[in-house]
């Protein structure tokens, strides 16, 4: 019996100590395809709610092929997000001209409110500019680390 005492016990405490080792974060995927965004010539926009240590990743159709390249720029509490990855995922085929994904992963750092407004362009003097654009609004709080029960009906 006191083995037993000692055995939940112990389960117990590995239980909150690995729940105290850090917040539960969410990962929000935003993927967008060059076809949605040729249905949609105004631009597209999202808004999340997102906790302190959430990201958000963004996939978004590009084809550098074409000298198109997105471009953002952060607006409201810059210092609420911010971006730590960036990349290109090439196509999966070989046919020259294929559109690949241009990537990034925004993590909420601080309270606050941002605009993230992405622009697809050609950069060069005389160049096609704003072909698409795409916007995300957030709300950065701070997360709580115990989530509160619904109430109990009785």
């Amino acid at each position: 019996m006191k083995g037993r005492v000692v055995l939940v016990l112990v389960l117990l405490l590995s239980a909150a100590f690995m729940l105290s080792c850090g917040p539960l974060t969410r990962v929000i995927h935003i993927e967008v395809s060059c076809d949605t965004f040729d249905k949609t010539p105004t631009g597209m926009r999202n808004e999340f709610e997102i906790n302190v240590g959430d990201k958000i990743y963004v996939e978004l159709c590009s084809n550098p092929s074409t000298g198109f390249q997105w471009e953002y720029r952060v607006s409201g509490d810059e210092n609420a997000i911010k971006e730590v990855e960036h990349g290109y995922q090439k196509p999966n085929s070989d046919v020259p001209g294929t559109p690949g994904k241009q990537t990034w992963i925004f993590e909420g750092v601080s309270e606050g409110n941002t605009e993230i407004f992405m622009i697809y362009s050609q950069p060069w003097d005389g160049g096609i500019k704003g072909k698409s654009t795409y916007q995300i609004s957030t709300v950065v709080t701070t997360q709580k680390l115990i989530p509160t029960a619904p109430p109990v009906n009785q």
